[in-house]
Protein backbone atom coordinates (compact mmCIF):
# COMPACT_ATOMS: atom_id res chain seq x y z
CA UNK A 1 0.00 0.00 0.00
CA UNK A 2 0.90 3.67 -0.67
CA UNK A 3 0.30 6.20 1.66
CA UNK A 4 0.07 10.10 0.12
CA UNK A 5 -0.79 13.19 2.45
CA UNK A 6 -1.49 15.59 0.55
CA UNK A 7 -1.70 19.39 1.90
CA UNK A 8 -2.75 22.66 0.84
CA UNK A 9 0.28 24.91 0.36
CA UNK A 10 4.16 24.57 1.67
CA UNK A 11 5.05 25.53 4.85
CA UNK A 12 6.97 29.10 5.61
CA UNK A 13 8.69 26.88 8.83
CA UNK A 14 11.92 25.34 8.31
CA UNK A 15 11.46 23.65 11.35
CA UNK A 16 8.01 22.09 10.72
CA UNK A 17 9.22 20.72 6.95
CA UNK A 18 12.16 19.33 8.82
CA UNK A 19 9.82 18.13 11.40
CA UNK A 20 7.28 15.85 8.42
CA UNK A 21 10.27 15.14 6.26
CA UNK A 22 12.16 12.92 9.42
CA UNK A 23 9.02 11.45 9.69
CA UNK A 24 7.92 10.92 6.24
CA UNK A 25 11.17 9.10 6.37
CA UNK A 26 10.65 6.90 8.56
CA UNK A 27 6.91 6.11 7.57
CA UNK A 28 8.89 4.71 4.46
CA UNK A 29 10.15 2.00 6.22
CA UNK A 30 6.89 0.49 6.54
CA UNK A 31 5.18 1.64 3.60
CA UNK A 32 5.71 4.00 0.11
CA UNK A 33 5.06 7.14 1.94
CA UNK A 34 4.21 10.73 0.24
CA UNK A 35 3.68 14.29 1.26
CA UNK A 36 2.67 16.24 -1.97
CA UNK A 37 2.08 19.81 -0.94
CA UNK A 38 -0.59 21.31 -3.62
CA UNK A 39 0.10 25.35 -4.20
CA UNK A 40 -1.18 27.90 -2.22
CA UNK A 41 -4.70 29.55 -4.15
CA UNK A 42 -3.47 32.80 -5.89
CA UNK A 43 -5.66 35.96 -5.15
CA UNK A 44 -7.19 34.84 -2.16
CA UNK A 45 -8.13 38.69 -1.06
CA UNK A 46 -10.57 39.14 -3.75
CA UNK A 47 -12.53 35.83 -3.26
CA UNK A 48 -15.16 34.39 -1.07
CA UNK A 49 -13.73 31.46 1.70
CA UNK A 50 -16.25 29.69 -0.31
CA UNK A 51 -14.37 30.71 -3.86
CA UNK A 52 -11.02 29.73 -1.79
CA UNK A 53 -12.34 26.18 -0.95
CA UNK A 54 -13.64 25.51 -4.05
CA UNK A 55 -10.25 26.45 -5.83
CA UNK A 56 -8.69 24.36 -3.40
CA UNK A 57 -11.40 20.71 -3.54
CA UNK A 58 -10.60 21.27 -7.41
CA UNK A 59 -7.39 20.83 -7.08
CA UNK A 60 -7.47 18.10 -4.29
CA UNK A 61 -9.81 16.08 -6.45
CA UNK A 62 -7.64 16.32 -9.70
CA UNK A 63 -4.73 14.11 -7.33
CA UNK A 64 -7.41 11.52 -6.76
CA UNK A 65 -7.73 8.28 -8.98
CA UNK A 66 -11.20 5.98 -8.66
CA UNK A 67 -9.48 3.17 -6.31
CA UNK A 68 -8.37 5.46 -3.85
CA UNK A 69 -9.62 5.69 0.18
CA UNK A 70 -9.34 9.04 1.01
CA UNK A 71 -9.83 10.51 4.36
CA UNK A 72 -9.90 13.66 5.23
CA UNK A 73 -8.33 15.34 8.74
CA UNK A 74 -11.28 17.32 9.56
CA UNK A 75 -12.23 18.74 13.45
CA UNK A 76 -15.71 17.00 12.82
CA UNK A 77 -13.90 13.36 11.96
CA UNK A 78 -13.73 10.85 13.94
CA UNK A 79 -11.23 10.84 17.32
CA UNK A 80 -9.05 8.19 18.21
CA UNK A 81 -6.70 7.39 20.72
CA UNK A 82 -2.55 6.45 19.08
CA UNK A 83 -3.76 2.71 19.41
CA UNK A 84 -7.05 3.27 18.33
CA UNK A 85 -5.74 4.62 15.25
CA UNK A 86 -3.12 2.19 14.67
CA UNK A 87 -5.73 -0.28 13.93
CA UNK A 88 -7.97 2.17 12.08
CA UNK A 89 -4.94 1.94 9.96
CA UNK A 90 -4.54 -1.83 10.11
CA UNK A 91 -7.56 -2.62 8.93
CA UNK A 92 -6.83 0.17 5.82
CA UNK A 93 -3.49 -2.18 4.87
CA UNK A 94 -5.54 -5.15 5.47
CA UNK A 95 -8.18 -4.17 3.54
CA UNK A 96 -6.27 -4.20 -0.02
CA UNK A 97 -6.67 -0.36 -0.83
CA UNK A 98 -3.56 0.13 -3.24
CA UNK A 99 -3.61 4.09 -2.12
CA UNK A 100 -4.68 5.52 1.19
CA UNK A 101 -5.26 9.35 0.89
CA UNK A 102 -5.11 11.32 3.58
CA UNK A 103 -5.60 15.11 2.80
CA UNK A 104 -4.80 18.28 5.52
CA UNK A 105 -6.87 20.84 3.79
CA UNK A 106 -6.11 25.15 3.69
CA UNK A 107 -7.16 27.30 6.52
CA UNK A 108 -11.01 27.06 5.75
CA UNK A 109 -11.70 23.31 5.28
CA UNK A 110 -13.12 21.42 2.01
CA UNK A 111 -15.34 21.98 -0.08
CA UNK A 112 -18.96 20.54 -0.27
CA UNK A 113 -17.46 18.21 -3.73
CA UNK A 114 -14.41 17.02 -1.44
CA UNK A 115 -16.51 16.07 1.62
CA UNK A 116 -18.80 14.20 -0.69
CA UNK A 117 -15.45 11.90 -2.51
CA UNK A 118 -14.46 11.46 0.69
CA UNK A 119 -14.49 7.81 2.49
CA UNK A 120 -13.80 9.17 5.81
CA UNK A 121 -12.81 12.16 8.18
CA UNK A 122 -10.19 11.93 11.30
CA UNK A 123 -9.72 14.46 13.77
CA UNK A 124 -6.53 14.97 15.46
CA UNK A 125 -8.27 17.01 18.56
CA UNK A 126 -10.69 19.11 19.66
CA UNK A 127 -8.53 21.70 19.50
CA UNK A 128 -7.81 24.06 16.52
CA UNK A 129 -4.05 23.60 15.21
CA UNK A 130 -2.66 25.76 12.30
CA UNK A 131 -3.14 23.81 9.16
CA UNK A 132 1.02 23.36 9.05
CA UNK A 133 1.56 22.48 12.59
CA UNK A 134 -0.99 20.01 11.75
CA UNK A 135 1.16 18.36 8.94
CA UNK A 136 4.07 17.06 11.70
CA UNK A 137 2.15 15.95 14.60
CA UNK A 138 -0.22 14.22 11.75
CA UNK A 139 2.60 12.61 10.12
CA UNK A 140 4.60 11.84 13.65
CA UNK A 141 0.92 9.69 14.26
CA UNK A 142 1.45 7.73 10.81
CA UNK A 143 4.59 6.80 12.24
CA UNK A 144 3.64 5.58 15.31
CA UNK A 145 0.76 3.68 14.20
CA UNK A 146 3.55 1.65 12.29
CA UNK A 147 5.65 1.17 15.71
CA UNK A 148 2.37 0.10 17.53
CA UNK A 149 1.86 -2.33 14.88
CA UNK A 150 4.69 -3.63 14.73
CA UNK A 151 5.44 -3.74 18.94
CA UNK A 152 8.41 -1.74 18.37
CA UNK A 153 8.91 0.60 21.55
CA UNK A 154 8.26 3.97 20.32
CA UNK A 155 5.03 4.58 21.88
CA UNK A 156 4.32 3.66 25.94
CA UNK A 157 1.07 2.99 27.71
Amino acid sequence: MTIELIVIGKTDSKEIAALVELYARRVNHYCRFAVTALPDVRNTKSMTVRQQRTAEGEAILRQLTDGDYVTLLDERGEEYRSVEFALWLQKRLNSGVKRLVLVIGGPYGFSDEVYARADGRLSLSRMTFSHQIVRAIFAEQIYRAFTILNNEPYHHE
